[in-house]
This record gives C-alpha cells, sequence and structure tokens, in this order.
C-alpha cells in the first residue's frame, strides 16, 4: 500500500508539472525559467533538474517535506517553500549560489544550526524568512541568523538595524569587537576595551613595565618597543591596560580662529596696530 500512495503522489505531482508547462506555454526544458506549482496539495515533487536555467520557483502552500528535487537547480535566484511541512534543509541549499530571495516561514524546521549552516555561504541572499518554525523560538535564533548570513538585510519581514549586528557580532565574534573598539579615529562606543572578565592572570605570572617606561612623552616608542620583545603586556588592573592602548592612538588637532578679528588690508597697508590681535584655539584629543 505504501509503494501504491507513494506511486500516486509522484504520479500527481508529474501530471500537475506537464499541465503547467502546458499553460505557459513552454515547448522546450531549457526555455524554462519560472514556474508556479504553489498551492497544488503537493506531497512530493517531480525532479526538476532537467530544467536547467530555472530561476523563480513557487512551491508555497503544498504539503512538501523535504527538497531532495532541487539538486541540481543552481541559479534558482528566488525559491518559495513558506506553507509546508519541511522539517530539514540540510544538503539541499548549499549549491544554490545565487539564491536572493528565501521564503521558509510556516514549516516545521527544528534544528537552527543546521539551517543556518547551509544557508551560510549565499552571498547574495538578501530576504529570508523562516518565522513560525520551530527554531525562531530558540533565544539565539534572529542573531545567530544576522551574524552567519551578513548579506540579509531583511529578516522576517523586518529590516535589520545597525545594532542588531553590532550585538550579533559582539555576542559570536567578541575578539573582533575589541579590535574595532580599540580603532583610534572610530566611534566611541561607551564600554570598556577590555573587560575584567578577559583576565585570567595570576600574581606569580604577573609581569610589569621595565625600568625608565612611565607614562610620558615615549611613553608610545617604549611601550611598541616592549610589545616587541614580550607580545603583550598583562596587568593587574585592567584600566592601565586600556590607558596604555588610549595613549598609543594618533592624536588628532583642530585649530580655529576669529576672522572677526583679522587685520583688513587697508589696516595691514596702513600699518595702524587692530585693537584685538587674532586669537588662535587649539585642541587636541586622541
Amino acid at each position: 500500500m505504501a509503494a501504491v500512495s507513494s506511486g500516486n503522489k509522484s504520479f500527481k505531482g508529474e501530471r500537475v508539472l506537464e499541465k503547467q508547462l502546458k499553460i505557459c506555454g513552454f515547448k522546450k526544458n531549457k526555455e524554462v525559467t519560472d514556474l508556479y506549482l504553489g498551492e497544488k496539495g503537493l506531497e512530493e515533487v517531480p525532479d526538476l533538474s532537467r530544467f536547467r536555467i530555472l530561476r523563480f520557483l513557487w512551491l508555497n502552500n503544498n504539503k512538501i517535506q523535504n527538497l531532495t528535487f532541487l539538486k541540481h537547480n543552481c541559479c534558482l535566484t528566488e525559491l518559495y517553500l513558506n506553507d509546508n511541512e519541511i522539517r530539514n534543509i540540510a544538503g539541499t541549499l548549499k549549491h544554490v549560489h545565487s539564491l536572493q530571495i528565501l521564503l521558509l516561514h510556516n514549516n516545521r524546521l527544528k534544528n537552527l544550526e543546521k539551517t543556518v549552516k547551509e544557508l551560510q555561504g549565499m552571498q547574495y541572499l538578501h530576504t529570508l524568512n523562516l518565522f513560525n518554525n520551530p527554531l525562531s523560538q530558540d533565544r539565539r535564533y534572529h542573531l545567530c541568523v544576522i551574524y552567519h548570513i551578513p548579506s540579509v538585510t531583511l529578516l522576517d519581514r523586518k529590516e535589520i538595524t545597525t545594532k542588531q549586528r553590532e550585538s550579533a557580532l559582539h555576542i559570536y565574534n567578541h575578539e573582533k569587537t575589541l579590535v574595532l573598539q580599540s580603532i583610534g579615529f572610530g566611534k566611541r562606543i561607551d564600554v570598556p576595551l577590555l573587560p575584567k572578565t578577559a583576565f585570567c592572570l595570576t600574581p606569580t605570572k604577573v609581569m610589569r613595565l621595565p625600568p625608565g617606561c612611565e607614562f610620558g612623552n615615549h611613553l608610545v616608542k617604549k611601550t611598541c618597543h616592549f610589545l616587541l620583545l614580550f607580545g603583550r603586556i598583562p596587568f593587574e588592573n585592567p584600566e592601565d591596560a586600556v590607558f596604555i592602548r588610549a595613549m598609543k592612538r594618533s592624536v588628532m588637532e583642530f585649530s580655529t580662529v576669529d576672522w572677526e578679528t583679522m587685520p583688513t588690508c587697508e589696516e595691514r597697508r596702513l600699518g595702524t596696530d587692530p585693537e584685538k590681535r587674532p586669537e588662535r584655539l587649539t585642541i587636541k584629543f586622541r
């Protein structure tokens, strides 16, 4: 009975496919660029590998459980699989490098790691829907998708914000976050460069600055030399490390002049002494 049922499902899929090709007027497989098979009640989809240049595929609102029929459709750019019964996409979409829009909402996807791993190599994927799947209940869901699939700009019908990307980077790549925060001319962030949790040094291994390396005019040169010799400088107090890094940043200088106090051409020609001498205000900061 099971074999007969499977055969009936396959036959139904082939019949629906041929009918749709006839409606669209496609006579050759190599002409098929878009295919609408949505809302057909399909449980199984026939192999679509013969359509080599297929770009747009609608399979929404069916009863599909797996995607084995997509193994050779490498040119897909838009794929609509929402409102089905798909449980796993591992090993089915990794080869579709040109995919730009993927709708998978209202399915039964459970494994967040496997799903993200399957999609993280897609460089052109900008629209992704995964809501109303069991995996979307995971508290890591949004930030995990945002970090591992950086090309996505629209997730679950909402634009990804800069703040969300920063949060994802902070959680999944904390070391890179520290580097970005330490850039001299980056934007100011009110977060310690090196949090206290990152220091796990025992008192016996604490190294101090060599004699003569006090904070002064030659701090940068001496500190850099010490870094070359020892690799890095551990400190008992993390705030000292923050201070050293801040002092090594480049110095910016801004100057401004009150142009109303500048002597005019006539005053300079006559040699008259202006009442107010021009003052220049200079500000230096790191």
